[in-house]
């Protein structure tokens, strides 16, 4: 039985049909391929209010699995992990600052990123930034310690 999982794009631009997703799809792909049962990535706009509630509504399907993409930076309208804190129960900043090393070692750019990771009820919730290199990478990272944490949170033994 596989576990379910689910891909928000937080992109104004996106969200109004001025630009393609690029990152989300990326997300979708990795996540299937890892054998998580994921749809189409989700677009809404920027915005801490529009994160907060796309969140509270994928949690109450039952996703297991959240993945942002976009909104981790620094221009005025990056409030993803602002929109993401209120709705974590646990946070996991090792993942989020693995995330950033390993950018920041690609890019001097990664650093500059604010995502955030952490669990929320029986879901592990995990912000990546917007860009397609930095969907591809943290992709890797998050499926490495994915299904781990989800049983984890099942109770299963270390």
């Amino acid at each position: 039985m596989s576990l379910a999982a689910a891909v928000i794009t937080v992109s104004d631009r996106s969200a109004r049909g001025e630009r393609a997703d690029a990152s989300g799809p990326i997300a979708v792909a990795a996540l299937r391929d890892a054998g998580f049962d994921c749809d189409d990535a989700a677009i809404i706009p920027d915005g801490a209010d529009s994160v907060e509630t796309a969140l509270r509504e994928t949690l109450r399907r039952g996703i297991r699995l959240i993945i942002t993409t976009g909104g981790t930076g620094i221009s005025p309208r990056d409030r993803t992990p602002e929109g993401t804190a209120p709705v974590l129960t646990q946070p996991l900043p090792g993942i989020a600052e693995e995330l950033r090393r390993r950018a920041t070692a690609e890019k001097p750019g990664g650093m500059l990123s604010r995502g955030l990771s952490g669990i929320a009820g029986t879901a592990l919730v995990v912000n990546l930034p917007g860009s397609t290199a930095a969907v591809e990478s943290g992709m890797r990272l998050v499926l490495e310690v994915a299904h781990h944490a989800l049983g984890q949170l099942e109770g299963e033994d270390h």
